[in-house]
């Protein structure tokens, strides 16, 4: 257990008022947030955690999107992200990519292009995330498939 005989709240405070350091922690004992090079489910806990008010973060803002298959698919359809032929069409037939390879490119491909217009329009990647994963939720979106992978990291 990471937690050893502490409560998550005292693995909390344990960051010391830091998202990042909570987020290390996640993943350092937990396998299932140990998403390496991205960190999706390690950096949500701090993040919901500060929306829900159980805790604050001085940080936040140095959270990068949480990287999953919906985000980047929003960017596809928008046109930021474009995949060689190959790749979108066995997306579109709706074939399971395998977990690392093409399937982590398209999600680092996504943190940078989210962390270029968060840049740009002067927002937090973490709450351009949430814009972005509200707009998958529109019927565009949920017309065109999205890359699949078989993975406990989204």
């Amino acid at each position: 257990r990471w937690l050893g005989d502490r409560s998550a709240l005292d693995a909390v405070a344990a960051a010391n008022g830091s998202a990042e350091r909570l987020a290390e922690q996640l993943a350092a004992g937990m396998r299932f947030f140990d998403d390496r090079g991205f960190w999706k489910r390690a950096q949500i806990v701090p993040n919901d955690l500060a929306l829900a008010g159980v805790a604050e973060f001085d940080d936040l803002d140095r959270l990068t999107i949480f990287a999953d298959n919906l985000v980047p698919h929003v960017l596809r359809v928008d046109g930021v992200l474009v995949y060689d032929d190959d790749l979108a069409a066995r997306i579109d037939r709706a074939e399971l990519l395998e977990p690392g390879g093409e399937e982590r490119e398209i999600r680092a491909c996504a943190v940078h292009g989210a962390e270029l217009i968060a840049e740009r329009i002067s927002m937090p990647p973490r709450v351009l995330d949430t814009w972005l994963w509200n707009r998958g939720q529109e019927p565009r979106y949920k017309a065109v498939p999205r890359h699949r992978c078989r993975t406990v990291y989204y």
